[in-house]
């Protein structure tokens, strides 16, 4: 096969080459047999959208074989999500390792172009269709706290007492009229960073979006607010499998458990108690569903001891959840993945245009209940609000 030149032709070339397809397609000619293999490589490549790849591939059955032959579901894939290099194949249902194996070369090396055409061909379909919803289904770990269990990271998910707005879920900062926030350890050098780290809805998401909350401390004189300076995000997977170990308290923490495959740029934070959306320059695929927030940067000191603190209400994730329909298996320590369609059936999309799991609201229901008996044990958060109807318009006019 010719060797694949990506560098673009010139531009009066390409133009009498669109104009020569343009041509034959008025007369039923067939262009990918007229052109040579470089020319029609270069104008399918400049298709972006894979609803023109599977148009192209119905025209007939060389076309088809055209975009099997050369992967061009695989390369779009590729351009779009660079860390699909990394596969280092793909599966499907009741495909184990022996099949992949078995057979002549000449029918094996078919096979494999055929699956991983479905394989991309669906991803790519995916990426685009697939709902898109809340997709941070649990934290895992903070790098610091400041009172534990009080103002844990897991305050930062509390999906109680939220509020309809444009067809989102707004969290409130109290929960059962208390303070509900997660807070670092005091500091007394600002440049100290923080990360919180959260298990993602699957092990393989398109993450669009990242929201992030800091919070007011109406309870402290002036109303701080104890945001970051800026923030970053990491995705990537574990090492190995998550043990008891890793719960909080933990101080000193270290990244050592996780490897990351992407690091965003840096996003400056405003010192406002409001919902803050920052959108990533690109789609992002998240390999190994771990998702970490690193603040960077304190501007706030606590009068009371004047150490600089960062505390944040809630954090928030949107994009595309790719499971049930696909899995991944980390191979270590090479660091690349087996990508796997586990059904090529477009999962059920529920009202609310999420696909959560029939399990979400039981999960819910009981950390309500497990709030409630905290809260009757004297557990809760230390911080108790006066609730009026002059707070619930402050927080109105904050929003």
């Amino acid at each position: 096969m010719p060797t694949l030149s990506l560098s673009p032709p010139p531009k009066k070339k390409l133009l009498k080459l669109r104009k020569r397809v343009k041509v034959e397609m008025e007369t039923c000619l067939d262009f990918i047999s007229r052109l040579d293999y470089d020319a029609s490589m270069r104008i399918l490549m400049c298709l972006d959208d894979p609803s023109d790849l599977v148009h192209v591939s119905c025209v007939s059955h060389s076309w088809r074989h055209f975009v099997i032959t050369n992967g061009l579901f695989k390369q779009l894939c590729m351009r779009m999500f660079p860390s699909l290099h990394n596969v280092e194949h793909v599966a499907e249902p009741n495909c184990t390792k022996n099949s992949l194996e078995i057979g002549c070369s000449n029918s094996a090396e078919r096979e494999t172009l055929a699956r991983e055409h479905r394989v991309y061909a669906f991803l790519a379909h995916g990426c685009t269709s697939f709902a898109v919803r809340e997709c941070i289904s649990d934290s895992i770990i903070a790098s610091s706290t400041d009172n534990y269990p009080e103002e844990t990271i897991h305050n930062t998910l509390e999906p109680r007492d939220r509020v309809a707005i444009h067809n989102t879920l707004e969290p409130r900062d109290r929960v059962a009229r208390r303070a509900s926030y997660w807070s670092s350890k005091g500091q007394s050098n600002p440049v100290v960073p923080e990360t919180l780290t959260y298990k993602l809805v699957a092990d393989i998401c398109i993450i669009t979006e990242i929201s992030v909350r800091p919070f007011q401390a109406f309870f402290q004189y002036g109303n701080p607010i104890y945001s970051a300076k800026s923030m970053r995000f990491r995705m990537g997977h574990l090492k190995a499998p998550m043990d008891d170990s890793m719960v909080e308290p933990c101080d000193n923490f270290a990244d050592e458990n996780f490897i990351w495959t992407y690091i965003s740029p840096k996003f400056a934070m405003a010192q406002e108690n409001r919902l803050q959306s920052f959108k990533l320059p690109e789609p992002v695929l998240c390999i190994g569903g771990i998702l970490q927030v690193e603040l960077l940067g304190r501007v706030q000191k606590q009068e009371m001891d004047g150490l600089f603190y960062i505390c944040i209400s809630h954090v928030r994730a949107m994009g595309r959840p790719l499971s049930p329909a696909f899995g991944v298996e980390i191979l270590e320590p090479s660091g690349k993945f087996v990508l796997k369609a586990q059904s090529y059936e477009q999962p059920k999309v529920g009202e609310n245009g999420s696909c959560e799991s029939p399990d979400a609201n039981m999960e819910e229901r009981v950390r309500d209940l497990e709030q409630i008996v905290n809260l009757l044990r004297g557990q809760g958060v230390i911080v108790e609000y006066e609730w009026n109807e002059d707070d619930e318009s402050g927080d109105e006019m904050a929003l």
